[in-house]
């Protein structure tokens, strides 16, 4: 099978090519921002909106202008990217899965993208660029396959490139037989079915205090000036250890387990519903807004949807597969006798059936229902919210496992 993998570098620039590379992320926030203005103003007039071509052809006349002939110096397969990514976001907007298209500010996005001609010197550990040349950069590991396309980001004050490869592999075999079911939580960031669960990092709990003591240091400065800049680049500084330590976790946690189990179960969380702010407005304005951001912030301090992207493709890599289930009253059923009722979890942590007495910590319960739904999903096809398939009914040798410490048969 054909597996696309990307591979990122931190780039070592000479000044003038770290000159280029601001002009030419900006000519690209530049041409994304005037194209969707553009696109804002035909449907205020009644008009339909421009695709790709329609685009490109505004690029070229965008170019012949005076006032921004200056987009030549920048790749024209560059600016050609750019407009992709906007129409990909207007797709993605009228398919619902996402926001409407959002003007880029300075300093957010300084990135652009080469579809081709970019070549790779892993020996000399170096890189070629159109229209900047050859550079220098950290080489850490091979970059197997053939080059697809280049992105080149900042992230502070350093530039990194993003290979994306293209290489034929063999279809790889789980090399265990075990299934299990994840529950994501705050207290645990992941709690297993076999009673096993990974402590959460809170990478940004733990420098929020800090970040904050910098960000009020940076606000007493005078907008733009020399310590301005310079308290800013501290608090980026700050922002990306969180961001990598975050990133070094959730590969660690999913590498061991896409690598020690064949079948992992998840529950279909809505992360950005779930993490959206309830302020409500001056009209109706929400309850426990403190408690809702500070639940919030956990929760994309956990990096839940990161976990599952990973989780996605890190099991499909090693043969395995990766079920997402409805995660409805996963909780508040009962392994043992199916009952469902919010009173089987009186408290955060612990889980006690009103209809059987059984008992255990809450999270464990909520796995163990989380691979139950992933079997019955593969048995029957089935993707019910809550309760026992009508189809399945419970045995009591079923039963007599999920009472037992681990309660999760094999594959």
């Amino acid at each position: 099978m054909k597996r696309l993998q990307a591979y990122k570098f931190e780039l070592m620039p000479n000044g003038e090519q770290q000159r280029d590379m601001r002009r030419f992320s900006g000519s690209c926030r530049f041409v994304y921002n005037k194209a969707l203005a553009m696109q804002k103003t035909l449907h205020e007039q009644g008009a339909k909106k421009l695709g790709y071509a329609g685009l490109c052809t505004s690029l070229i006349e965008w170019k012949d202008q005076p006032e921004t002939d200056w987009l030549s110096e920048t790749p024209s397969q560059a600016l050609q990217q750019t407009l992709k990514d906007l129409e990909r976001s207007y797709t993605n907007f009228f398919a619902k899965r996402a926001d409407f298209p959002r003007f880029k500010r300075k300093g957010q996005s300084n990135c652009f993208r080469y579809p081709q001609g970019c070549k790779l010197d892993q020996i000399n550990s170096r890189i070629y660029l159109p229209k900047l040349g050859w550079i220098r950069y950290r080489n850490s590991r091979d970059a197997l396959g053939t080059i697809k396309n280049v992105s080149v980001s900042s992230n502070g004050d350093k530039w990194f490139v993003s290979i994306q490869t293209e290489r034929e592999v063999a279809q790889a075999l789980p090399s265990s037989i075990t299934a299990i079911g994840i529950d994501v939580g705050i207290a645990r960031f992941a709690t297993k079915s076999d009673e096993t669960h990974i402590d959460p990092l809170n990478s940004f709990k733990k420098q929020q205090v800090r970040l904050a003591r910098y960000q009020r240091r940076m606000s007493r400065k005078v907008k733009f000036s020399s310590n301005w800049k310079k308290a800013k680049a501290k608090v980026q500084k700050i922002h990306t250890g969180i961001a990598n330590a975050r990133k070094d976790f959730l590969h660690q946690a999913t590498t061991t387990i896409s690598q020690n189990h064949a079948l992992v179960c998840i529950e279909d969380l809505q992360v950005r519903n779930m993490s959206r702010s309830s302020k409500g407005t001056s009209e109706q304005p929400s309850k426990m807004v403190k408690q809702k951001s500070g639940l919030n912030r956990a929760i994309l301090d956990q990096g839940w949807g990161e976990f599952r992207r990973q989780l996605d493709y890190k099991v499909a890599w090693n043969g395995g597969m990766l079920l997402a289930v409805p995660p409805h009253h996963t909780s508040q059923t009962c392994p043992c006798c199916g009952h469902v009722s919010k009173d089987n979890r009186l408290t955060q942590a612990q889980f006690l059936c009103v209809d059987c007495g059984y008992a255990n910590n809450a999270d464990v319960v909520g796995a163990i229902n989380v691979l139950e739904r992933g079997y019955r999903l593969l048995a029957c096809g089935e993707s019910a919210q809550s309760g026992r398939s009508v189809k399945q009914e419970p045995t009591e040798g079923r039963a007599q496992k999920l009472r037992s410490p681990v309660g999760i048969p094999a594959l």
